[in-house]
This record gives structure tokens, sequence and C-alpha cells, in this order.
């Protein structure tokens, strides 16, 4: 058994606010939902009260994430930190890419 599967699961809660110009739409989405689904942790993006999963292009979507809204990325599983981080980092290179 390796290292990373003695890990305990932790839950991680962060909010975040989208800064790029056009929000969360579809590409940027897409590569949201990609990066996502890379941890073996389960992710969510709460906005308003609303749970929306992270794996899915179409949940996302339907988060309405336009600029300047704010959400809660929550994670549970062994890789919940690593996934918080990745995908905050994520929301910025967004931003940056938008200003480039």
């Amino acid at each position: 058994m390796s290292l990373r599967e003695k890990r305990a699961p932790i839950s991680v809660q962060r909010e975040v606010r989208i800064t790029n110009e056009l929000g969360l739409h579809a590409r940027p989405a897409a590569q949201f939902v990609k990066r996502a689904s890379r941890f073996r942790s389960e992710i969510w993006v709460v906005k308003e009260g609303k749970r929306y999963s992270a794996a899915s292009l179409i949940d996302i979507l339907r988060a309405n994430l336009d600029c300047g809204a704010t959400a809660t990325l929550e994670a549970h599983g062994i890789d919940a930190d690593e996934a918080v981080d990745e995908l905050e980092k994520l929301l910025a290179e967004f931003h940056e890419k938008d200003n480039a």
C-alpha cells in the first residue's frame, strides 16, 4: 500500500471569486471539469446554497459562474487539499489569460 492510499480523507472548503471577464463559460468550464476529474476526492461548487458537481460540465454551466460571482469549492477525500488549491489556481489563471 502506498503512502498516498494510507492518508485519511479530509474535507476542505474555500470561497472563490470568478474574476475572468466572461465568467466560467463553455471552454474554461470544460477545463475546470477536466482538472477536477483528475482527483480522487469528491469535489463540488456551492453557489447560493446549491451544490454542483465539479466533475460535471452540465452542473458547472448550470451554476452560472459569471464574472464577480462567489462560490465555495468543497472537496472530500484523500487529496482534497490539493484539489481545492489547484482548482483555485486554475480560476486565477483564467483571469490572467483574459487580461493578457
